[in-house]
């Protein structure tokens, strides 16, 4: 079976061509960095704008490099959700115009399925059952999985995601945007020992997540520096730490509570070079296996929506070509593979 995926979720267009027997084909991703960084942030409408000038002209290179033409393909898949409105119509719209027009199945994918599959794109994929965190600029969750589609939410982030609070923090350190890879950067020449930050909702039983508190105290932390760069980098340093650790100490919980010994770890925050060794150390000790995406693979990306997308359509599921974009979506409310 060979797919062509879509994602269109945010900020990058990703596109695809996945094959169960030959891997991944072709893999086009377009970011949209430049065009938010003088707003400091995501700027919706023109990120929808962005993906409607790009989609096409990536699907024509994706299908040129897997040297695979339409008639070649066996079905699309697409983000339906969750994400920014506007952005998921763009891929869902031209998905939905190229089923009818190709006469394929289409399926709409969930956009923290195809993060927590993303490790699967690997030589060496998990087995289930396993403890997924996924972490990214909008989400935080631990999630018990035993198979495709059998997900039981563990905990979940209440307020700010963990990339979310990266990039704020960096925000407030003066950092361009995206500020969360550059805020790690920073700290790889921080120092331990200056700033100790809280580990936020950790004093407490739970696997909840919550970053808000984190972020206003590092802002409070930054007001009251001397904001000189050995300073700036200690808090960073500082601030990479607490949310690490934090996000340790749950996995740790997680993995107790379900008996499990595999974790994945993946969405855009699994990048950061700290938390994997952090984790490398922590499942060492345990006498388990943690297992990643590969860097190209950690932040939105066409190759696990092709990839999840696959598995359903594989199953007999796909999307009626009158389905609407999901921008709020339940993990746990989708159906076994």
């Amino acid at each position: 079976m060979r797919i062509l995926g879509i994602e269109t979720s945010c900020d990058e267009t990703g596109v695809a061509v996945y094959d169960d027997a030959s891997g991944l084909l072709s893999h086009e991703l377009y970011s949209q960095v430049k065009l938010h960084a003088d707003y400091g942030g995501v700027v919706p409408e023109l990120a929808s704008r962005d993906h409607v000038r790009k989609i096409i002209p990536l699907i024509n290179k994706a299908l040129a490099d897997a040297n695979t033409t339409k008639n070649e393909l066996d079905g699309i898949a697409f983000t339906q959700g969750p994400g920014l409105v506007g952005a998921l119509l763009v891929g869902s719209s031209v998905a939905r115009s190229l089923s009818y027009a190709w006469n394929l199945p289409a399926v709409g994918v969930h956009h923290m399925e195809g993060h927590l599959l993303a490790p699967m794109l690997e030589d060496n994929p998990p087995a289930f059952p396993f403890v997924a965190l996924l972490v990214s600029g909008g989400h935080s969750m631990l999630v018990k999985v035993a198979g495709i589609g059998q997900y039981e939410v563990l905990g979940e982030s209440i307020d700010d995601a963990a990339g979310e609070a990266f990039d704020k923090t960096a925000k407030l350190l003066g950092l361009d945007y995206p500020g969360g890879p550059l805020l790690a950067k920073m700290a790889e020449q921080g120092e331990p020992g200056h700033y100790k930050f809280p580990r936020p909702m950790t004093d407490r039983p739970g696997l909840d997540f919550s970053f808000s508190g984190l972020k206003t105290f590092a802002a409070n932390t930054i007001r009251a520096s001397d904001n000189q760069p050995q300073t700036q980098a200690n808090i960073a340093y500082a601030f990479e730490e607490a949310v690490v650790d934090t996000l340790m100490i749950k996995c740790r919980r997680a993995l107790k509570h379900t008996g499990l010994k595999r974790l994945v770890i993946a969405g855009g925050v699994s990048a950061n070079t700290r938390l994997r060794t952090k984790t490398a150390a922590m499942m060492s000790d345990l006498r388990g296996e943690v297992f990643y995406p590969s860097l190209a693979f950690c932040t939105d990306n066409g190759a696990m929506i092709a990839y999840a997308g696959m598995q359903r359509l594989k199953a007999g599921q796909f999307t009626e070509l009158s389905a609407s974009a999901k921008p709020r979506w339940a993990l746990d409310s989708l159906p076994a593979v």
